[in-house]
């Protein structure tokens, strides 16, 4: 008799020990849940914030499914003559693989300010750094300082460098970038050069630096600097600037689903602890 209490005890142990680690696990996948969720929280936040930013591209946060572990593999014998038709394998959760950029063109907005660009198609503007970094970038909103050079809000010239002569009353920007002053008494422009369009094989590689420009990286590729209009470059719209591509209503409706997702994890851990608070209160 104290035998078979001893055998029924190690068998309850052992049932106790395999659904223990059962809600472990629940626990550990439900958790990589939220912490996905939680970085597309935090990316659709960021959307919404820079609704209103010039040129801004939205993000988006994309998943995947982490590593399974098998129990018993598809196909694998389950008599000397017959093949299991369906595998075993548990998931371990998943996790944000990337946060892609993505580059869809946002509405145009007319401001009539001669120096507010805006590229219609695809393509950057080359913005030079004082260490003459060249960065890129789609915000147009440009203007003179005070030496007379085209510069960004941030005081950095438009590449490759324009300065417009002081007795200048107005300057005509052309869809292919050629930038013509006029002055007062002359007829005919000064030319003082071409605004060239950068484009990238890979533009979703590039790195975003704040400020609304971006760098280059290896998956990016090397910019190819192309006249506006000409190949896939788009052309330049003088007196506009392009409005962020985020939509709020898109927002809002990926905002609640990651909400519903991060509720749902969270309930999945509060009922895996209850499974397991069940288990260690048998006696």
């Amino acid at each position: 008799m104290k035998l078979v209490n001893f055998n029924f005890l190690t068998l309850i142990v052992c049932i106790c020990a395999i659904n223990a680690h059962a809600q472990m696990k629940a626990l550990n996948t439900a958790a990589t849940g939220m912490a996905s969720q939680e970085v597309t929280v935090s990316t659709i936040s960021n959307n919404i914030a820079n609704v209103n930013t010039t040129a801004f591209k939205k993000d988006r946060a994309e998943h995947e499914d982490l590593l399974y572990q098998t129990f018993r593999e598809p196909g694998s014998r389950s008599s000397a003559s017959t093949q299991y038709n369906v595998g075993l394998q548990i998931g371990t959760g998943s996790k944000v693989s990337a946060v892609r950029k993505e580059f869809s063109q946002g509405l145009p907005q007319m401001t009539n300010n001669p120096f507010d660009l805006m590229i219609n198609g695809e393509g950057f503007f080359g913005i030079v750094l004082p260490n003459n970094e060249l960065l890129y970038t789609r915000d147009g909103s440009f203007n003179v300082n005070a030496q007379g050079v085209i510069v960004s809000r941030q005081g950095y010239s438009l590449y490759p460098g324009f300065t417009v002569p002081t007795n200048t009353t107005s300057v005509r920007i052309s869809e292919s970038g050629t930038v013509d002053a006029y002055a007062s008494g002359q007829v005919e422009p000064v030319n003082l050069g071409t605004i060239p369009v950068f484009n990238f094989t890979n533009p979703v590689g590039l790195k975003s630096a704040g400020g609304n420009l971006y760098r280059v990286t290896e998956s990016s590729g090397a910019p190819q600097q192309l006249v506006a209009t000409e190949g896939n470059a788009g052309g330049i719209m003088q007196g506009a600037l392009e409005a962020s591509n985020v939509n709020v209503m898109n927002e809002m409706t990926s905002l609640i689903k990651a909400q519903r997702a991060y509720e749902m994890n969270s309930k999945v851990m509060g009922v895996a602890d209850q499974m397991l608070q069940t288990v260690n209160n048998i006696k």
